[in-house]
This record gives C-alpha cells, structure tokens and sequence, in this order.
C-alpha cells in the first residue's frame, strides 16, 4: 500500500508543476516546435542540403523561428543560388513556399 500513496504523490507533485490543469499552452508546444524546426533546418543547410538553405533564408528572412535578419536570409539564399537558380523566385515567401509553387503561380499569372 505504500509504494501506491508514494506514486500517488509523485504524479501529483508533477500534474501541479506544469500547470494549475496539467497542460502545456499551445502557443508554448508551437514556439517549441518552430525552434526545433530551424535548428534541425539550421543543420541540414550547413551539411550542403540545397533545399534546407532555401528554407533557412526564408526563416532568416521572415523571423520565423529567429529573430528576422534579412541579411543572413540573403547569405543562405545565395549559397543556394549557386545550385539552384530558382532560389531568387522564393527568397521573400514564406518558409516552406519552393520554386514548384512559385511556377505554378507565374502560369496562374498568365491565363
């Protein structure tokens, strides 16, 4: 019966610690999960991944998920460039907005 009551009180002691209900606000889970997203981002882009220094200036760009400094943006933008000329159609759209898109924009702009 003891080991009951004392797993009792630990998750008790838990529950009050995290919050007054026991749950995390979203805004929290989402800040969390856009830090965790550029950082894993940050990662690939150094690694040589094309596409994650794309995303990486658009976050630097944007301030999503770091504070905005569009100078840094357009450091990643153009080491992506030298791969990828598409980049410059992307630059200043949101994260996650890739040239594929961007060309379907442009022949929505034309019809």
């Amino acid at each position: 019966m003891e080991s009951t009551s004392n797993t009792n009180t630990n998750t008790n002691n838990k529950e009050s610690s995290s919050s007054s209900s026991g749950r995390v606000r979203l805004s929290e889970v989402v800040a969390d999960c856009v830090k965790r997203w550029f950082r894993d981002t940050m990662k690939e882009a150094k690694a040589g991944d094309v596409s994650m220094q794309v995303l990486l200036g658009q976050m630097y760009c944007s301030g999503y998920g770091v504070p905005k400094d569009p100078q840094k943006g357009r450091v990643w933008l153009t080491r992506a460039s030298k791969t990828r000329s598409s980049v410059w159609k992307v630059g200043d759209k949101r994260p996650g907005y890739n040239a594929s898109d961007s060309d379907s924009d442009e022949m929505k702009e034309d019809s």
